[in-house]
């Protein structure tokens, strides 16, 4: 995966890597945009990647927890300054302010694609990408995104074992021992009604969700406001029992041995197709 996705890259390649792929997306934009007939002008200006080492995310750290919960409500920099040469502006702002408010739509329309239709969201909201729907920076996505060789139709079936490969791997047995053993300290500790260890920071996204769902109008809760002050009490008190039952079954190790054992169950069972994946990505980079 660090041939396929440039992992393995220092962190100048990988930004030379970023900033080439991104000209190459702004600049297939313009020229769909231009016959779709509208001004595009690329935005090509170089925005920094992140490297974070991870040390100011903590999750398993009992004074990082007791102070952030999960990291959702509250969270290390939340409440510092956005640097103003980290912010870029959109060259084609002006222009787009030009458009009369049916040209403005139309544009907009040109260059994500139309709003999906009621028949095309699921019951959550939620919709199946279709970079054909998605405009012209969908076309160039998909057509920057193309040089990945899992994305081609050669690696196709072994992209689609990827796919199930991670969206199943914690339905195995060992996955299953741990959380029931998991849920079962949750249950004691006055937690009832988890049967996965993930369950427990999703509770807490799904109240923040339905909170901006119920929002009508205004600009919403804010960091301050009593329900969000309230949800974020929630959170930590909650997270900090996850980490105890967490803890006393040795969540982490287990899980990381678990998940070792499957994945070289898994290289083993596609090496060659593995191996093919990995050689064309090397070529595609040299």
């Amino acid at each position: 995966m660090n041939a396929v996705y440039g992992g393995d890259l220092s962190e100048a390649e990988q930004q030379a890597r970023f900033d080439e792929q991104n000209t190459q997306r702004e600049e297939l934009t313009a020229t769909c945009m231009t016959e779709e007939g509208f001004e595009y002008i690329p935005n090509t200006a170089s925005s920094s990647i992140s490297f974070s080492s991870g040390e100011e995310w903590k999750p398993d750290d009992r004074d990082w927890v007791a102070r952030y919960g999960y990291g959702m409500i509250d969270f290390p920099g939340r409440d510092e300054p956005v640097d103003p040469e980290q912010t870029v502006e959109d060259p084609n702002a002006d222009y787009v302010q030009s458009l009369s408010e049916s040209e403005q739509t139309a544009y907009w329309e040109a260059l994500y694609g139309p709003s999906p239709s009621e028949d095309e969201l699921a019951e959550d909201g939620s919709y199946e990408y279709d970079w054909t729907k998605g405009g012209c920076s969908g076309m160039a996505q998909h057509e920057v995104q193309d040089a990945d060789p899992l994305a081609t139709e050669e690696f196709a079936a072994l992209s689609e074992s990827l796919n199930d490969f991670w969206n199943t791997m914690q339905d195995g047995p060992e996955f299953a021992e741990l959380n029931s053993a998991w849920a079962a300290c949750m249950d004691e500790a006055g937690q009832p009604g988890f049967t996965e260890q993930t369950e427990a920071q999703q509770s807490i996204n799904d109240e923040y969700n339905a909170m901006w769902e119920n929002v009508t109008e205004g600009p919403g809760p804010t960091p301050d406001s009593p329900e969000m002050v309230e949800l974020g009490q929630k959170e930590i008190a909650l997270a900090l029992i996850d980490l105890d039952c967490r803890e006393d079954v040795d969540f982490r190790d287990g899980s990381q041995a678990a998940q070792f054992a499957a994945e070289e169950k898994f290289v083993a069972d596609h090496k060659t197709e593995l191996e093919a994946l990995k050689a064309a990505a090397e070529q595609a980079r040299s």
